[in-house]
């Protein structure tokens, strides 16, 4: 199950030493919305590889502040607490998986 990301938790998450990847959404957001199934999938996938989580944007903003995200859906990619990868708006399974192999 994908580890829902908040405000209160994500500078602890962003420091962990394995991938962690956080799909942005909010309730209104249709592309967001469909993907959510795939991350739920990915996260039981690669337990125990990476960290994979959800975050609210319309009740979660520090994170979308400080990585000045504009569009949803998001997804960033952290390792060792830097950003180094994203996806903006909807991608596929495989292009997801790729990312995350890429990144591990």
């Amino acid at each position: 199950m994908a580890l829902e990301v908040t405000d209160g938790n994500y500078q602890e998450l962003l420091s962990s030493d394995k991938l962690v990847v956080v799909d942005l959404w909010a309730e209104w957001c249709g592309s967001c919305k469909g993907m959510l199934p795939t991350i739920e999938e990915l996260a039981t996938e690669y337990e125990g590889k990476a960290i994979i989580g959800k975050c609210d944007t319309e009740e979660n903003y520090d994170l979308i502040d400080n990585y000045k995200v504009r569009s949803l859906p998001t997804i960033l990619f952290f390792k060792g607490g830097e950003l180094v990868d994203k996806i903006v708006g909807s991608a596929s399974k495989v292009e997801l998986k790729d990312k995350i192999e890429a990144n591990l």
